[in-house]
Formats: structure tokens, sequence, C-alpha cells
């Protein structure tokens, strides 16, 4: 898996290319525990080049959703794959995440 940055008015965009499975998720982890990620008010995640999410990397966005909302930074995920966005509605999780089509509506959320 590939993470890559970009960061603009306020907003971080992380990329995600590849699969994210349990050895990925450690990259993906560090990403997120990175203090100066609550600095930005939205952090999107792109999910086009994502073709792969397993429970371990289901798990790394849980696990910071909580210090996401006290920190008032909003996670959006845009661009998802249909086969990843099914993953997220069986386990109910687009219920407790934003996701979006686009980043644009990404962007203006």
């Amino acid at each position: 898996m590939k993470i890559t940055q970009e960061s603009a008015d306020n907003i971080l965009t992380l990329s995600l290319d590849g699969e994210l499975d349990a050895s990925s998720s450690v990259l993906l982890d560090t990403e997120l525990t990175k203090p100066e990620v609550l600095h930005y008010k939205k952090v999107l995640i792109d999910c086009q080049k994502l073709n792969y999410i397993s429970s371990a990397g289901l798990g790394v966005f849980i696990s910071h959703l909580q210090q996401f909302q006290d920190a008032d930074v909003k996670l959006v995920f845009f661009n998802m794959q249909e086969k990843v966005h099914n993953v997220f509605e069986i386990l109910g999780l687009d219920a407790l995440m934003t996701i979006v089509p686009s980043q644009a509506e990404a962007t203006a959320f």
C-alpha cells in the first residue's frame, strides 16, 4: 500500500493506493497518529485506488474516530470503489463515517 499526503486550506488529504490489510494498516495508523493531523479541520481519505480493505484496516479508522471527534476534525471518505463501499455498508460503518462520491463533496462537507 502507498499513502500520499496533500494539504491545503486546513484540509489534509490522504490518498490510499493498493490493499489496506493487517501489514499496511500499521502505516495508516502511523499517519493518523501524527499530532499535526489533529490541527486540520478536515481529513479526507481518497479511496479511488483502494481496492481492498481488511478488518484491520477498518479497525484503524474506527480506533481514530473518537480522537477526531474530540478534536472537531471531520473525517470524510470519497471516491470509494463499490466493493470497498460494500464492506462499510455490510458492517454498518457507513452510518458512523461520512462517505461521499467526490472530492468536491468531501471538501464542501
